[in-house]
Order: structure tokens, then C-alpha cells, then sequence
């Protein structure tokens, strides 16, 4: 392996270097859609078994849909503050699966798979 040593070809040296960081990008990101998706649950697991934890999850979803209707930006905004205190009372897991969605094409298989996985919380919340 002369070649490839820092003494060896300076061009292939760079192209198998980008190559194992493209391959490895590409491991690393279909490992990300099932680590969600584990997340998802154990985050839907530790909701569900704390009444607590599920009414402040039902107070998000209620408080998010005043968000999307609200025409004043200060309403706007004391709503958009509320959600994220509400939010971190839901704990770590909450906010870490929330960060992960964001870094996730919600349209795909994957992604509807663990939209599906969370919103069977709504069943919990109160019409």
C-alpha cells in the first residue's frame, strides 16, 4: 500500500478518504431513522404511563393548534414561549426526539412511521 501512504499518490489518497466519509455518512443516516424510531416509543411509553406528563402533552397539542390560528405576533409569541416551557417538563426524551424530527424528511416512510408512532398519544388527549 506504497501508493496510498503520505508519500504515495496525493489523488488517491483524497479519493478514498471521501469515499469511506461518504460511505459512512450514508451508514450513519439510516442508522438515525431507526434510533427515532425507538426513541419514539420509549418516549410514547414514558408519556403514556404519567398522567402528568400526558395532560402537558395534550396542553402542547391544544396550545400549537391556537399557534397555527393566532393572527397577533405578541399572542403569537406568549404561545410559542408556553409551548417550549411545556415542552421541557415533557423531559429529555421529548426534547431530544423533537430535535431528531427536525433532521428528518417527514414525508418519508421513516418519517411517517414515527409521526404515526407519536401521534398515537392523541388518543389520550380529550377532544
Amino acid at each position: 500500500m506504497f501508493g496510498i501512504s503520505k508519500r504515495g499518490d496525493r489523488y488517491l489518497r483524497t479519493l478514498m478518504i471521501h469515499g469511506a466519509r461518504a460511505s459512512l455518512g450514508k451508514l450513519g443516516a439510516s442508522r438515525i431513522p431507526a434510533k427515532l424510531k425507538t426513541d419514539a416509543r420509549n418516549l410514547v411509553g414514558i408519556i403514556g404511563s404519567d398522567t402528568t406528563k400526558t395532560r402537558t402533552y395534550c396542553e402542547i397539542l391544544d396550545l400549537s393548534a391556537q399557534l397555527g390560528r393566532e393572527k397577533d405576533s405578541k399572542k403569537a409569541k406568549a404561545l410559542s414561549q408556553k409551548i417550549d416551557q411545556l415542552q421541557k417538563q415533557l423531559g429529555p426524551e421529548f426534547l431530544a426526539v423533537s430535535s431528531g424530527l427536525q433532521h428528518l424528511d417527514l414525508n418519508s416512510p421513516d418519517g411517517r412511521e414515527i409521526i404515526l408512532i407519536i401521534g398515537s398519544l392523541n388518543q389520550s388527549c380529550p377532544d
